[in-house]
Parts: structure tokens; sequence; C-alpha cells
């Protein structure tokens, strides 16, 4: 139950360990803000641009996959956060990924600790686990991004 309903309250020292890991990882990738922006005007454009477009792919696939798959290890499903946040701050800021990658880390974080503050106090006898409240506060949201990217589209 603990990976299905996520929590930071048992959180190990192996964990951090994890965490560590991942921070060049992160770092590296907040870097790479300015070869996503190329990307996301399209390959052919990316490699007029000078990407080498095979290579960051491969790159980006690579680190996403470990930070996602270190984030599901340590965290469960409070990572969900991770659906919400940046597609809210895109709307919010712009699209321009090197300040766009930073803030979604800094605000998913902020978020997932006024999270676990909430699932602790809402209730006086139990303490409900932070995932319940993660997947509280983000499924209406993402629910109302999709039904607003299918009346656009429409």
């Amino acid at each position: 139950m603990y990976w299905l309903m996520g929590s930071v309250g048992g959180v190990s020292w192996y964990q951090h360990v994890l965490t560590i890991l991942m921070m060049p990882i992160s770092v590296w990738l907040c870097l790479q803000g300015r070869v996503l922006d190329k990307l996301m005007v399209g390959e052919v454009h990316a490699k007029q641009l000078g990407v080498d477009v095979n290579r960051a792919r491969w790159q980006l696939i690579l680190c996403v996959s470990l930070l996602v798959g270190g984030s599901v290890a340590s965290g469960g499903v409070i990572c969900f956060v991770g659906l919400v946040v940046p597609h809210l701050l895109r709307l919010a800021v712009g699209t321009e990924n090197r300040y766009l990658l930073p803030l979604s880390a800094v605000t998913g974080a902020t978020l997932l600790v006024i999270s676990d503050i909430l699932a602790r106090v809402v209730l006086d006898s139990a303490e409900l686990p932070v995932g319940v409240m993660t997947t509280t506060i983000g499924a209406p949201i993402f629910i109302w991004m999709l039904v607003k990217s299918h009346d656009s589209s429409s």
C-alpha cells in the first residue's frame, strides 16, 4: 500500500542517495532548455538550427527515463504532481524550457510539501496518505486541462 498510496513519511536514507544520484541528471536536463526549444519547432527545423537530432533525442530519452524511474521508485504515485505542474506552468509562464524545467521542479516540490502538510492536518484522528492529497488536488486540474484541450481542438 505504501507504493500505491504514496508517502513521504517513511523516507529512508537510500531514497536520499537516489535523489543525490538524480541531481546531476536534473541539472543537465535543465541546461538543455535551448535544445528542447529548438526540438519543439520540429526535427527538420532543429537540424537546420544546428541540433544533432538523433543524439539529442537518445540523450533526452535516457535522462528522462532515469528521472521518471527514480522518482516513481522513491515516491510512488505522489509523482502524479509531475503531470499537472508543468502543464499549468506552461499555460502561465510560456513554453521557454530553460525557465520552465527548473520552475516545474521547484513548484512541484512546493506542491508536494503543501499536500503533505494538508494530509497530516486535515483529519484529527488519522493521517491521509499524501498520494490521496496530490491526486485530490491534481485530478480535477488534469481533467480540466483535458476538457480544455478537447474543446479547443473541436
